[in-house]
């Protein structure tokens, strides 16, 4: 449920869709470091690994990515059952998770005996609650599963998942519990499918993607999908009303309380094909050749990200992160593994960013 006290509107609504300035844009998150407590000066710094795709061997990447950080086994230790979370947010297969990625970690956690699933709630889908160029928001279980059916076995999901024995998880329906966020900035419980409660481990392993609200859609910013439509609606038009309550982004806080509703433990980077620009889906597409993996979702999104050009200050979602007393603060407190960071990085074109109020007459502004 919503927290009753963030009802406050901000300056943008009811007035004529306008993109934020970026430094607009990177005052929301002014201040929000205050009070997050002191720097621990004696605690080890998280592990984070980036590997180069040589040769187009993607799954050679992912496994190298995975030992950098101490090995499948030791990343898992103490874990049975595993969920993996790629992001599928359409049909279209230049913005979502590529299968051989999500393919390799399920296979190295086979391997090494562990359960798998896969799951996913996607955002929208042609001829389900995509109409010509608009989209619609819904909560009808009658138009979220067939879709979610149809989205897996557009983006070759639903082969992978047989050929794997490995089952699918539509998150947007089905048996569904409250969690409790305590001291949540947008909800004080949040609803899931059960079945994220369940498993010991969620690994999100995102596409490499810049974001109109959030400037970058990585490993913690992947959780959006868990929302389930039936409640939050597609596009989760109805999460993202709430959200805007507190702060314009509405893409920003929310998720730092969707990541600490679940068990995130992985996230693994696919930066085999990027996305710079208007993402998540209306950018341009390159070859970044690059998978980056760690332990500390954090940490692994401050790296990709700096990766892609950004600082961490100018990414509102990792100030709201430190807010809620997650670390690190900074590069310099991760230990990064593999390629340095100077080799790899390649400065992405930055997205046009809008606050959720100026956008959501095109993301879903009417329902079905």
């Amino acid at each position: 449920m919503p927290k009753s006290e963030k009802s406050r509107s901000h300056a943008g609504a009811g007035r004529a869709p306008r993109p934020l300035g970026r430094r607009e844009f990177l005052l929301i998150g002014a201040g929000l470091l205050a009070g997050a407590g002191a720097r621990s000066k004696t605690a080890s710094k998280p592990v984070v690994s980036i590997v180069h795709i040589d040769n187009d061997k993607v799954g050679v990447a992912v496994e190298k990515a995975i030992d950098l950080l101490g090995g499948i086994t030791q990343v898992t230790k103490g874990l049975n059952t595993v969920m993996l979370k790629p992001n599928l947010v359409s049909t279209q297969v230049e913005a979502t998770t590529k299968p051989v990625v999500v393919r390799t970690l399920a296979e190295m956690m086979q391997r090494a005996g562990k359960e798998v699933s896969i799951g996913e709630g996607s955002a929208a889908a042609p001829k389900f609650n995509v109409v010509g160029s608009e989209v619609f928001r819904t909560r009808k279980r009658e138009i979220l599963d067939p879709m979610q059916q149809y989205v897996f076995e557009q983006l070759g999901y639903a082969e992978m998942a047989k050929a794997l024995r490995a089952p699918l998880v539509n998150l947007h329906s089905g048996d569904l519990v409250d969690v409790v966020v305590p001291g949540g900035f947008v909800f004080d419980k949040i609803t899931l499918h059960r079945s994220l409660t369940q498993v010991d481990l969620l690994c999100s392993v995102p596409m490499m993607k810049t974001h109109q609200l959030a400037t970058v859609t990585l490993g913690m910013k992947n959780l959006v999908g868990a929302f389930p439509g039936t409640v939050y609606q597609s596009v989760r038009g109805h999460m993202h009303d709430l959200a805007s309550r507190t702060e314009p982004t509405a893409a920003s806080a929310v998720v730092v309380d969707m990541v600490r509703a679940n068990r995130l433990g992985l996230v693994v980077v696919d930066g085999s094909m990027a996305m710079e620009g208007n993402g998540p889906s209306m950018g341009q597409t390159f070859k970044m050749n690059v998978i980056v993996a760690g332990t500390n979702p954090l940490a692994t999104d401050m790296v990709a990200a700096n990766l892609m050009g950004f600082e961490p200050k100018e990414i509102p979602t990792f100030m709201w992160a430190n807010k809620a007393g997650m670390k690190p603060y900074a590069l310099d407190e991760i230990e990064i593994r593999g390629e340095p960071l100077h080799r790899l990085r390649r400065p992405f074109a930055k997205p046009q960013l809008y606050a959720w109020n100026a956008i959501r007459s095109v993301w879903g502004a009417k329902e079905i």
